[in-house]
């Protein structure tokens, strides 16, 4: 079917129904915004992307800026998601946002470099069909030029500019996916991003009795496959991975 090529799935049909709740995978040549607070799961969800496209064939950049290479590995194996094969094999392209001292995103004085304009000069991170940045509030909080701007209430220019680069990533038909703890940035910082994103899920947590539970609310799909839930439940398990618990369609 001509829609589905339009769509990159994120697999895993046999052990969870992900991406049958999304419609089928996520439309190539799109801006992905993932949104929640601290828990909500938006790592977790991230690091299902990854591994579902890759084992779907597609190559996937992961920068995290919270876990190392390790602690990545150790993830993702607690989630029964095996990367091993697709790291060594380069189909998967981790990286880690190291804000520390001497780390690649600090000079070795430990002053910070200016972040954005390093990633988007990181051509290696670019090349695979999609790309995930987890969180990238973070990136923008770390930034000092970007930081600068927000001083001086100028950050909405400064998110333009960023999104202009994105926009031509993803005109040649990749995906980047971007999560964002709204509570850590601005509103002013994030609004333009939200308004731009072709697929937008706020991520949120419900206290239902004595459980907390999660979801997925799905903001805005452009490009959808099939029909996509406005709400999806899910979970996060030990040894298992996302887990969805419940959709309601509106």
């Amino acid at each position: 079917m001509a829609r589905a090529t339009n769509l990159h799935s994120i697999g895993l049909d046999d052990h969870d129904r992900l991406n049958a709740e999304l419609g089928g995978g996520i439309p190539r040549g799109s801006i992905v915004l993932v949104e929640g607070d601290y828990g909500a799961g938006k790592s977790a969800l991230s690091q299902r992307f990854a591994y579902g496209l890759v084992d779907e064939g597609a190559s996937v950049t992961l920068l995290s800026t919270e876990l190392t290479v390790r602690g990545f590995i150790d993830q993702m194996h607690s989630l029964a998601y095996d990367v091993v094969k697709p790291l060594l094999s380069e189909r998967l392209l981790f990286l880690h946002a190291d804000f520390d001292a001497g780390g690649a995103f600090s000079d070795g004085d430990g002053e910070r470099r200016e972040l954005l304009t390093r990633l988007m000069d990181a051509e290696v991170m670019w090349q695979p069909e999609v790309i995930l940045i987890d969180t990238f509030d973070a990136i923008l909080r770390n930034d000092p030029t970007f930081e600068a701007l927000v001083r001086k209430n100028e950050e909405r220019q400064a998110a333009l500019e960023i999104i202009s680069f994105f926009r031509d990533v993803i005109a040649t038909g990749k995906v980047v996916v971007l999560t964002v703890d709204p509570s850590a940035v601005d509103d002013e910082a994030i609004g333009p991003f939200r308004s731009i994103a072709d697929v937008f899920f706020e991520l949120e947590m419900v206290e239902v009795g004595s459980d907390i539970r999660r979801q997925i609310n799905v903001k805005r799909f452009a490009g959808m496959g099939e029909q996509v839930g406005d709400t999806i439940g899910f979970s996060v398990r030990s040894g298992t991975g996302i887990v969805i618990e419940s959709r309601s369609v509106a």
